[in-house]
């Protein structure tokens, strides 16, 4: 064995605890993003037409506050473009670090925003800006956490593992389900000048949780061979043009031959 392909072995070598660890975490860090995306449209059903919408007719309201949660999906295909590239020009591991730092400290800052009272047009405003925040996070989040699990996994198992970030959605739900159906206990005058923030202010400490888990972790052999090899490309989603399986192709995500080569 040459040197060259020694080297090529030690950077594709799977670490099984390693590869446990990359597994927990992606279930994990997805569970804590979509809990945060989640929160966000339970408390505009029950609370978001008072605090952020009042001079709307409380139906009107409600619909308006819906809206705002819709935004959040209309901007998730710009987060995967954004958190793609990046995921291709810093690494994988770095990128779903900066998702977790995007989502959590958004919706935090929105159990800190000030209410139409307070403020007035600015609240929704801000409401809205962080709501899109949250949505481009959780565009970059997904595509990021299967694609780490993908590229750590062995060939004959990537399937496998790579479906366990999707265990995240329910998984963040239910999470987000139980911790409101929690402060929705409480006397509505109370929920509605304190209570509905507790969740959202929750998210400062899952995303201390996320990012304690996302460090334990190593970035891909794939993108970490890459790196070694001097391939990394200034604009990865130019090679999107590239011919690959239709799965790939349709996404173009990721952008880098060698990690579509991966999941293809």
């Amino acid at each position: 064995m040459t040197a060259e392909e020694a080297d090529s072995s030690r950077s594709t070598h799977i670490d099984s605890a390693q590869l446990r660890r990359v597994s927990a975490g992606s279930l994990i860090g997805t569970a804590i993003e979509w809990y945060d995306y989640f929160i966000y449209g339970l408390i505009a059903a029950l609370a978001f037409n008072e605090l952020f919408f009042p001079t709307f007719d409380p139906a009107v309201g409600t619909i308006v506050a819906f809206l705002s949660f819709a935004i959040g999906f209309l901007a998730r295909p710009v987060g995967s473009l954004v958190f793609g590239h990046l995921g291709d020009r810093i690494g994988r591991r770095n990128t779903l670090i900066a998702t977790v730092l995007v989502m959590g400290i958004s919706s935090g800052a929105i159990g800190l925003l000030p209410t139409y009272n307070t403020i007035g047009v600015w609240a929704p405003i801000l409401l809205v800006v962080l709501r899109i925040i949250e949505g481009m996070s959780v565009g970059g989040e997904w595509g990021g956490a299967v694609l780490m699990v993908v590229e750590h996994a062995p060939p004959e198992k990537r399937a496998f593992y790579g479906a366990m970030p999707q265990y995240g959605s329910p998984i963040g739900n239910l999470g987000s389900s139980g911790i409101v159906a929690v402060v929705t206990l409480l006397p509505h005058d109370q929920f509605i000048a304190w209570g509905w923030r507790v969740p959202f202010l929750l998210s400062f400490l899952l995303m201390a949780i996320a990012l304690y888990i996302r460090f334990k972790v190593d970035e891909t052999p794939q993108f970490r061979k890459i790196v070694q090899e001097d391939r990394t490309v200034k604009v990865p989603f130019s090679m999107c043009s590239e011919p690959v399986g239709v799965a790939c192709s349709s996404a173009c995500a990721p952008a880098s031959s060698e990690a579509r080569r991966s999941i293809c």
